[in-house]
């Protein structure tokens, strides 16, 4: 009896199931009926079964057995496939007919992948968690140890819940996901170690094992126990576990487990009670193709995942979203001493300033939310507004630079100085593009701002003459010396844009030169190799989406200059990237303080600041103006939805018209994490926060007239075309 799908077949025979493209075994499961249990002594037995009927089922075939465990307990699972639009839907019925001295049970649908049994051979795809091999990440991280036994993961830590491995020499890749968004709330009554039973548990855990024939529990203070089994294992499988459990992690939390291995791990295990008649239902999507590369098995499992579960479009007013962002901009920027500026950080609902320290980009922002109130007075007639703005451009401008060339990059009012921060690549390159912007504007005005121009040619030069020979520039400098103070390179393409933008306004040849130098790096190095990592300055050079965010940013602007297609293949590969990075369904969650959006509303349109967390913020939003260019710019359609779902969504977190009780209205705490089912945050807001809001919204609407996506699509596409060349008239002067 068989499926055929897509060119596979799909072949149950002898109890078990195979998948075969022509005469090729791809993947199999010779005993697909298996289970984990929870024993009377709390670890962890694995058993399995083969099929004992198959038979046809209305729009199938329905795969059926007991399996039947040597304590006496026994479950029924009946295993449903069917070809649903371009997926296999195998839906899981499992019910405990008798039960014995076990306390809970788990059960695994999963394919041995028959091209090789090393992980090696494989690169695997979990959106925000593992890219490839997981070359750049931190130990603590799946996929960092490949020698391992268990590489699963919950499915709430994953942006769409999904995980996807290709054989990398033939190219045949298989993807898991769970089929619905129909997560339920767990239990809140314990807190979680070792292993748990909970009834009410629904989230599953997809990845990849290849588990010796021995049982793996770590104890809580990290000793390993392993008992032989005889259950034994075929090779490496891909797997969807229900309910969850989070594979073997580094240990990181104690500090005396030098006792057992030097280094232990863990493994938290979820599951369902061995209870007489309890039962539970679960669907899992099976998606197969061939891909010639990596990128394109991420681009497209991604895509297939995405148009089933991605929640509906937030609807919210973006135009007084934006009002009162700026507004609260406005009241927030005052001046320290000297300095103008706003807060580090604030505490919500009632906005109490807990830390003042000015960023000069990255969480601060500083320069970009001056350029922005200066743009906001001007066109809507606020006065304060606009004299702030001026102020805090000011400041930086007078204050910052250093005998060495680059500016300082944290200023603290408290000590009227300069906080010892080396000269962060990124960050700099944040707040020189934003002062930059402000002299334009002001050069469209009429008015003439030579030292904020002097101010950026001066970073631009030293920057310049600091360009390794590759074209690349290190991710940080030292700030007594300018000398190298992380070798890391991946951060080059984020000064690019700057770069360019410079050009046009001085037509100076060096400033184009040198970022089509570090765009041909950016291209071989960060593009191709998929190393986009680093741009987070508070976090080690491990794998991050604001990496993906800055290489569009980079790519694009050379796109725009130049024209070329290799730049606009750049801007597409770093767009896929990132994109994977936003939780585009969501799952219940207990939230504690009243005030809070996500009371109401749902966490989707949030992203993990680096790879393998389980929660994430609102920094997608920084870049819904790109990607609906880049919808223009291709006419594919997936980039003009997506756009619209981080512009909207990502104000799931804001307080968009006060009526959560904010001091402010408009604003939004910093992130937090929820993978757990309870929203933990430090419950803050800091500038970044509004300025990745309002910083693609006033793009959006200078380039296309709106504030939505909704309103630039009124423009016919031709005059939209013609708009979206935004560097015809970037650096048009009226002198």
């Amino acid at each position: 009896m068989e499926l055929s799908y897509k060119g596979y077949t799909v072949a149950f025979s002898d109890g078990g199931v195979e998948i075969s493209k022509g005469e090729t075994l791809l993947y199999f499961n010779k005993r697909p009926l298996y289970a984990y249990v929870k024993t009377a002594l709390a670890i962890t037995e694995f058993y399995d079964a083969p099929y004992q009927a198959v038979e046809e089922a209305d729009n199938g075939i329905a795969a059926k057995g007991v399996l039947k465990l040597p304590t006496g307990s026994e479950l029924c699972m009946i295993d449903i496939y069917e070809i649903v639009e371009d997926s296999i839907k195998i839906t899981r019925k499992v019910r405990v007919e008798k039960a014995s001295d076990d306390y809970g049970f788990a059960t695994k649908i999963s394919f041995e992948m028959a091209a090789s049994d090393d992980i090696h051979a494989y690169n695997c795809f979990a959106p925000a968690n593992w890219y490839r091999q997981n070359e750049f990440t931190n130990p603590d991280i799946m996929g960092y140890d490949l020698d391992c036994e268990y590489f699963w993961r919950r499915e709430a830590c994953y942006t769409l819940p999904m995980f996807a491995a290709q054989h990398k020499q033939t190219g045949e890749a298989i993807c898991l996901s769970r089929w619905a968004a129909d997560v339920g709330m767990r239990n809140l009554y314990f807190t979680e170690s070792e292993n748990i039973v909970d009834p009410q548990f629904t989230i599953g855990s997809i990845g990849v094992s290849k588990p010796q024939s021995k049982t793996l529990d770590y104890l809580y203070y990290g000793y390993p126990v392993r008992k032989k089994i005889d259950t034994v294992c075929e090779g490496l499988s891909i797997d969807y576990v229900y309910p969850g459990t989070d594979g073997q992690l580094p240990r990181t939390d104690r500090g005396y487990n030098v006792d057992y291995m030097m280094r232990t791990k863990t493994m938290t295990r979820v599951f369902h009670p061995m209870a007489k008649g309890f039962s539970h239902v679960y669907c899992v999507a099976l998606y197969l193709e061939k891909y010639d590369d990596f990128y394109s098995m991420m681009r497209y499992t991604w895509r297939n995942v995405y148009k089933r579960l991605k929640e509906p479009v937030y609807q919210v007013d973006q135009k007084l979203q934006y009002e009162n962002c700026m507004q609260s901009l406005k009241t927030l920027t005052r001046q320290y001493g000297k300095a103008w500026g706003l807060p580090f950080s604030c505490r919500l609902p009632q906005l109490d300033v807990s830390s003042v320290s000015f960023q000069f980009g990255f969480v601060g922002q500083q320069p970009g939310i001056g350029y922005q109130l200066i743009r906001y007075g001007d066109k809507y007639d606020d006065s304060e507004a606009y004299e702030k703005g001026n102020h805090i451009i000011d400041f930086w401008v007078d204050t910052a630079m250093t005998e060495v060339g680059a500016p300082n990059v944290c200023y603290n009012p408290a000590i009227e100085g300069f906080e010892p921060m080396p000269f962060w690549t990124r960050m700099i390159a944040d707040g020189l593009e934003n002062i930059l912007d402000a002299y334009v504007y002001m050069r469209k005005k009429g008015e003439k701002r030579p030292k904020w121009l002097e101010f950026c040619q001066k970073a631009a030069d030293w920057y310049v003459k600091v360009q390794n020979d590759d074209g690349s520039w290190y991710r940080a400098y030292n700030s007594n010396d300018g000398s190298m103070r992380m070798d890391s390179k991946a951060n080059t393409i984020s000064f690019v844009r700057f770069l360019i933008q410079l050009y046009l306004v001085t037509k100076d040849e060096r400033y184009r030169a040198s970022a089509l130098k570090a765009g041909e790096w950016s291209y071989q190095n960060v593009y191709l190799n998929m190393e986009y990592r680093g741009s987070t300055c508070d976090n080690t050079d491990i794998i991050d989406n604001e990496s993906g965010i800055y290489a569009m940013f980079g790519f694009l602007s050379l796109y725009d200059l130049t024209g070329e297609k290799k730049w606009l293949d750049a801007l597409i590969g770093a767009a896929d990237y990132t994109e994977t990075w936003t939780y585009m369904w969501s799952y219940p969650m207990k939230v504690q303080w009243p005030n809070h959006p996500f009371t109401k509303n749902s966490f989707s349109g949030q992203s993990p600041v680096t790879i393998g967390g389980g929660g994430g913020d609102m920094y997608m939003a920084a870049c819904a103006y790109i990607y609906y260019r880049l919808y223009i710019i291709t006419q594919d359609i997936h980039y003009r939805d997506y756009a619209e779902f981080i512009h909207n969504n990502t104000r799931q977190a804001n307080d968009v018209d006060g009526s959560f009780g904010y001091d402010l209205p408009g604003l939004s705490h910093e992130g937090g994490r929820f993978s757990s089912q309870v929203f933990t945050s430090h419950y803050h807001w800091l500038p970044w926060v509004t300025y990745v809001e309002i910083d693609p919204t006033s793009r959006l609407y200078d380039t296309f007239g709106a504030y939505d996506i909704a309103g630039a699509d009124k423009l016919s596409m031709e005059e939209r075309t013609r708009r979206n060349k935004i560097y015809d008239t970037y650096a048009e002067f009226a002198d």
